[in-house]
């Protein structure tokens, strides 16, 4: 390197450097090497494409005011980009779609969660030994099919056999929390490293990454982030939509998505938002994300829901009646964490508690505590057609003054399930079943909670029609 170069970038990094923070400085200055200068022309050598937009959004009037003063009025700028090892001079605005190549030296590896990845250059070559983060029971075959999930997972599939060449790159799966995003798309890093060995494959969230991006910044380890996250062959990056709001990991994520497309690697992101509703995301960005395919997840139908509870159960060797199965089916119906927390709370009754067996009741009453049922939705309406199709009344006779002993016993039946599964006051109750008083539903109530005490076909009668009323049939 010329004495003369060096001095004169020696002199403008001294009028920089009373500008600039301290850590910034030694960030984004202290690895810029002077090449060349070619009349008022100054070559500087970076070690990255990321490293030229990064000082040209945040530092061009800085390097500017010094260029100026050290070189004079005509002073220009270009940069030469070490990492393409081609030797060409490129202006300052450097094309995004270039590619960045990893240098064979060790680097300083991220950590995931808290557990460092082991340096892959100190891994005998050809296969790095790199954690993939993927949790082994979210494999497809634990992944239930439906309507809702249909094309999410056959592009799945087809990505695992075929990762980065096919036209679902990159993969971006949304939908609301709690649908089964995250199995997925572990899912698919699962069976691709079951069927390319050398593929190197990271699941990682996205608050992670934001993480890792700026304590690479602050210790000046910038490079050693981009060159890891360049071995990886298959990036599944979780929960895409944090990124919104955070304009300088958008960019690094940015300059490593191109290098992925360009490499024919794979990524796979999710996201609660679809890409089109990703509001403060970079244009730029967002348009990537639309090169693949936005495949949406939705909450799980009925059969698929009732599918998804009896895998579950299975696994955990429980043994559900399927009137339950179909009783959470039907009251759980937008989210699998809700489905699954169900099973786990059940598992804990019958461990902790003691339980013989698994009823609709016990199913209510650990819904009632973790989400909202069906038993909002009943009415005094439904209630009272329940009890006259059960006992083969009529409604008219329910509503009359009969005293028919089988017709007093369904009214007060109805009477009783309207003060234990509505809101209604007992005024309200009355009103509704023949224009009653509020005494005659109350003493309703007292006689059949006494006949449930000593009377074992009515007890098994108000069984019976309760199922019937939480199932909504």
């Amino acid at each position: 390197m010329d004495n003369n170069v060096a001095k004169l970038w020696n002199d403008c990094l001294a009028e920089m450097q009373e500008s600039i923070a301290p850590k910034s400085f030694k960030t984004w200055f202290l690895p810029i090497k002077p090449v060349k200068i070619i009349g008022s022309a100054l070559t500087l050598q970076v070690p990255s494409h990321y490293f030229c937009e990064y000082l040209e959004e945040n530092y061009i009037e800085e390097i500017g005011n010094a260029l100026e003063k050290i070189i004079g009025n005509d002073a220009t700028l270009e940069y030469l980009v070490d990492v393409d090892r081609d030797n060409s001079v490129e202006p300052m605005h450097i094309p995004a779609q270039n590619r960045v190549v990893t240098q064979n030296r060790p680097i300083k590896v991220p950590t995931v969660d808290g557990h460092v990845i082991r340096n892959p250059f100190e891994v005998a070559p050809p296969k790095l030994q790199i954690d993939s983060q993927l949790c082994p029971t979210n494999t497809f075959d634990n992944y239930i099919e439906g309507d809702c999930n249909r094309l999410a997972r056959s592009a799945g599939l087809a990505i695992a056999k075929s990762p980065g060449n096919t036209p679902f790159n990159p993969l971006v799966l949304y939908g609301k929390p709690g649908l089964g995003k995250t199995h997925l798309a572990q899912a698919i890093g699962l069976e691709v490293k079951k069927n390319f060995l050398d593929k190197t494959v990271l699941y990682v969230s996205t608050n992670v990454f934001q993480t890792q991006f700026q304590e690479a910044v602050k210790n000046g380890e910038l490079n050693d982030f981009l060159h890891f996250y360049q071995l990886i062959d298959v990036l599944i990056l979780d929960d895409v939509q944090e990124l919104i709001g955070k304009p300088g990991t958008q960019r690094i994520f940015f300059h490593i998505f191109n290098h992925f497309h360009k490499s024919q690697k794979q990524l796979v992101l999710t996201s609660d938002k679809a890409p089109a509703d990703l509001q403060g995301m970079e244009e730029r960005l967002l348009s990537r994300f639309r090169w693949g395919l936005p495949a949406e997840i939705q909450a799980p139908d009925f059969d698929t829901r009732l599918e998804i509870l009896k895998r579950k159960a299975f696994a955990d060797g429980m043994e559900i009646p399927e009137e339950v199965f179909e009783y959470i089916a039907k009251n759980v119906n937008n989210n699998i964490r809700e489905l699954e927390g169900t099973l786990i709370s059940m598992l804990a009754q019958l461990t902790l508690l003691n339980k013989k067996e698994i009823t609709v009741e016990l199913a209510a009453s650990i819904l009632g505590r973790i989400t909202k049922t069906k038993k909002e939705e009943i009415s005094v309406e439904s209630i009272q057609t329940a009890v006259c199709d059960f006992y083969k009344v009529t409604k008219d006779a329910l509503q009359s003054s009969s005293r028919k002993r089988n017709v007093v016993q369904a009214r007060q039946i109805a009477m009783y399930f309207c003060k234990e599964m509505t809101k209604n006051s007992l005024a309200a109750i009355g009103k509704q079943i023949g224009n009653r008083n509020h005494a005659t539903v109350l003493y309703a109530c007292k006689t059949i909670n006494n006949l449930i005490e000593t009377d074992k076909k009515i007890k098994s009668d108000i069984d019976t029609i309760n199922t019937k009323l939480l199932l909504g049939q």
